[in-house]
């Protein structure tokens, strides 16, 4: 595989998607700001200031939904800030992380209790797994959950699959109907570096990044079975997405811990032989 870098000079970046009107999103959790990697090449500003973006999802009204201290909508060009899910740390909900959409345009965030991205203290705690629905109200569906990382759906959408990086475990979820989750399984354990970011392409199989170390992008099939990995320079490799027209193309995102510089963080592509499961605009109705 050849693996092209296509921009450098990021803390730590997260939240790649891919939107084919735009290029690619993604943040840069330390330094603040969205920013958009276009078909010409050249990255721009989306969003400035706000940090601690670890999940996005695009929304049908021209806009973001992203995590961090909260989950909110940012829309495109001018408008204000809205707010979906906010944090409650008597609640033991400090911010969110990572989160995605189901093909009916649900969205599931993950929830930190404790984490340095927030200015947390004391011992670790465990968060939880949330669902915003289509009405815009909100559900706990997933429990224990000590590090929440990257969240995605097989391709019938029938599993949830779901990282927890401090457990070195992806877990699974059978999906109901109304979007509920079963009780969680354990689908992998991994221990060269930390499950983050994850995807999942049309042949089933589940493509995890390697933080902490990890240096890649290890590929399961459905069963669980380890068939590739893609190595990337940086060892703290955060997250991924599928993109291009054909969703062939392979997005990896990486941090600076562990590199040289503080801003070593970096955007790579890889061309791929399956294409990646589409991940639909959410939908929930929003507060304004």
């Amino acid at each position: 595989m050849s693996i092209e870098c296509l921009a450098v000079g990021y803390g730590l970046i997260e939240g790649p998607l891919w939107i084919r009107e735009r290029g690619l999103l993604f943040s840069d959790v330390l330094n603040g700001g969205v920013f958009c990697l276009g078909p010409d090449g050249q990255v721009r500003s989306e969003f400035e200031h706000r940090r601690g973006i670890g999940g996005m999802a695009e929304h049908i009204a021209g806009g973001l939904i992203v995590s961090g201290r909260n989950i909110s909508f940012k829309p495109f060009g001018t408008g204000a800030t809205q707010t979906l899910l906010e944090q409650n740390p008597l609640a033991n909900i400090v911010g969110f992380n990572d989160l995605t959409t189901d093909s009916a345009g649900r969205i599931y965030a993950g929830s930190l209790a404790t984490s340095p991205i927030f200015e947390s203290a004391g011992e670790p705690r465990a968060g939880d797994l949330w669902l915003i629905d289509l009405d815009g109200t909100s559900r706990l569906v997933g429990h224990e959950i000590w590090l929440t990382n990257g969240l995605g759906f097989a391709p019938d959408g029938r599993t949830l699959y779901h990282c927890d990086s401090r457990l070195h475990t992806v877990w699974q979820y059978t999906v109901a109907a109304d979007g509920g989750l079963g009780p969680k399984r354990s689908f992998v354990n991994i221990e060269r570096g930390l499950p983050d970011g994850l995807v999942v392409a049309m042949d089933g199989s589940v493509w995890v990044a390697l933080a902490g170390g990890g240096h890649g992008v290890v590929v399961f099939d459905r069963e669980g079975k380890e068939r590739d990995f893609i190595r990337i320079p940086e060892p703290m490799c955060t997250s991924l997405c599928f993109g291009d027209e054909d969703l062939r193309s392979l997005y990896i995102v990486s941090g600076s811990d562990g590199a040289a510089s503080a801003r070593a963080g970096a955007v790579h592509r890889v061309r791929v032989d399956v294409a990646g499961v589409p991940v639909t605009p959410a939908r929930v109705r929003l507060p304004g």
